[in-house]
């Protein structure tokens, strides 16, 4: 079985260039877990191209259960970037179905 995780975000900022640097760096964070994080089997962030979509990042990982993901989300890595994600975002939607 494994568990997809998906979770959008919408920044805060209405500044373009502020915007596309904290999407970069929300992208480039997320995109570093897998190698340090062993429950996190895969992980895919988009920025979205279109202005005026509903959210501005999404994250899409696999896992291979609900308590890797537990483990993922208590790890000190992901702990850091989601810390900097809470700072800059206005709205976030998560969800976690089987595939």
């Amino acid at each position: 079985m494994t568990i997809r995780h998906v979770v959008s975000w919408k920044l805060a900022t209405t500044d373009e260039q502020e915007r596309a640097e904290q999407a970069a760096r929300i992208k480039s964070g997320l995109e570093s877990l897998p190698a340090v994080i062993p429950e996190l089997r895969s992980a895919e962030v988009g920025v979205t191209v279109a202005p005026g979509d509903d959210f501005d990042v999404v994250l899409i990982s696999d896992f291979d259960s609900l308590d890797d993901i537990r483990i993922y989300q208590d790890h000190p890595a992901h702990l850091e970037v989601a810390g900097y994600i809470r700072s800059v975002v206005a709205g976030r939607a998560a969800v976690d179905f089987e595939v």
